[in-house]
């Protein structure tokens, strides 16, 4: 096959029942749905963490977060403005593996793997960057102390912050904007793009025209805003006839379930390492080689994207010198006879392993502070309702036999582990924020007037 080009579209916090596709009747996402019945929708689709800075630094490089020093970071779940730690530049992430065989990389949007220069995207593989280093709620913003508050939120052109407060309603069209710019500049190559959402973070700005036509107050604006921007990428793949092209959407972890978020029909929230954490929409779209309207219930993560991307455009292994926890699942993404599939998944919340899962089964060991015995069979439970525990001991033992062994590998704080293959996260000395405020600044946005983050 000749190598496609990439489009990985990334949303944050965008809950499993937030798309039409997916069980909602309150945001309009027709594009979505569409790209869905013309794809594959993948039901059982994991990332590797219910939070964002573990969850991308895994879905770039392949790894479960505590194997790259991603499951917490000086006690904090994500990374802050001007932290000293940030993806290690020793990582081989997908962007680096895909620019040394050829292809051009940018990413657009929220990288959050550390705002640091040694940790920027332009250091990991991608030729140019436009966006926001964190997350849309780490700017000066109200409801907070501004004298313990973040720095001026920086958006940010390869590693020159070229404007500081911008206005987030406006946003995601100067992301599309930046999207269909690349994908014409790199059109006679193949190219990878990585969309970042800023949606559908708290707080929830979008362009009035959203804002005015939702059903679901600015949430589902949001979510209608992801819909047009995926809209204008294909009519721009269409118009330059780049049908070659792998489209991945999906979302850093669940929605908050709240201000019109929706993880239903699954258990938990962002954060948790229930279902609706790390449980998240999946579609892929690759005209000619990616099945049409086929719905697929095989366990699946964003680790195996960096090696089914690396197979899908033909890079010869090995193409990293690390260890990763990916698997190659270009067949069942093909939907090739007898396909390899993945059989477990593991829930890590910070550096404790809180869950596993085979096949259809799911057992929980610890919620935050606390030891659990829970066991549900997710086939047919997967609001996680009915607890199974007592009545399988022979399923228990296996899963913490699996468990134990995880442990060994990865770490695991909570029983005082500690991993036999784990690598360090990114560190300098003299760490500083992007930005600084200043009182006789011209600020568009001095101060965004929505008290709500997280």
């Amino acid at each position: 096959m000749n190598n496609p080009n990439i489009i990985l579209v990334n949303c944050d916090d965008l809950g499993y029942g937030d798309l039409g596709c997916y069980g909602s009747t309150v945001n309009k996402t027709p594009t979505l749905d569409k790209l869905a019945k013309e794809g594959t929708l993948f039901t059982d689709f994991y990332m590797a963490s219910a939070v964002c800075s573990p969850s991308r630094g895994a879905m770039i490089t392949g790894c479960y977060p505590p194997r790259i020093g991603f499951g917490e970071f000086g006690g904090w779940i994500v990374l802050y403005p001007g932290d000293p730690v940030g993806l290690n530049p020793s990582e081989t992430t997908i962007a680096k593996m895909l620019r040394e065989n050829g292809y051009r990389t940018k990413i657009i949007g929220k990288w959050h793997c550390g705002d640091q220069l040694p940790f920027m995207p332009l250091n990991h593989g991608f030729d140019e960057y436009y966006g926001l280093p964190y997350s849309n709620d780490m700017g000066r913003q109200a409801g907070k102390r501004m004298d313990k508050g973040f720095p001026p939120l920086p958006l940010v052109k390869d590693n020159e912050v070229i404007q500081q407060q911008p206005d987030q309603r406006a946003l995601t069209e100067r992301y599309v904007e930046q999207s269909l710019d690349f994908i014409t500049r790199s059109k006679d190559t193949p190219f990878f793009l990585y969309l970042a959402h800023m949606h559908t973070h708290l707080p929830l700005y979008a362009a009035e025209r959203f804002v005015q036509d939702s059903q679901n107050g600015d949430y589902g604006a949001c979510v209608a805003a992801v819909d047009w921007a995926m809209e204008c990428i294909l009519h721009k793949l269409d118009e330059l006839g780049l049908d070659n092209t792998l489209i991945i959407f999906t979302s850093d972890n669940g929605s908050r379930g709240d201000n019109g978020a929706s993880n239903a029909p699954l258990r938990g929230t962002k954060n948790s390492t229930w279902e609706g954490g790390m449980r998240v929409p999946c579609i892929m779209h690759w005209p000619g080689k990616i099945p049409a309207g086929r719905v697929c219930d095989n366990i699946f993560s964003s680790l195996d994207f960096m090696p089914t991307i690396a197979t899908m455009c033909n890079i010869i292994k090995p193409y990293t010198d690390n260890e990763i926890d990916g698997l190659d699942l270009t067949d069942m993404v093909l939907d090739n006879p007898n396909a390899a599939t993945r059989n477990d998944f593991i829930y890590y919340y910070k550096n404790n392993l809180e869950a596993v899962r085979v096949g259809e089964w799911k057992l929980h060991i610890r919620k935050y502070d606390e030891e659990v015995k829970l066991l549900y069979r997710l086939s047919d439970d997967i609001s996680e309702s009915d607890n199974l525990y007592d009545a399988n001991p022979d399923i228990v033992k296996n899963l913490n036999q699996l468990a134990d062994r995880y442990k060994k590998d990865l770490g695991d704080d909570a029983t005082g582990i500690e991993g036999k293959k784990i690598r360090p996260k990114g560190r300098i000395t003299n760490a500083s924020p992007l930005t600084t405020y200043d009182e006789n600044h011209p600020y568009i946005i001095a101060m965004y007037d929505k008290p709500e983050a997280g």
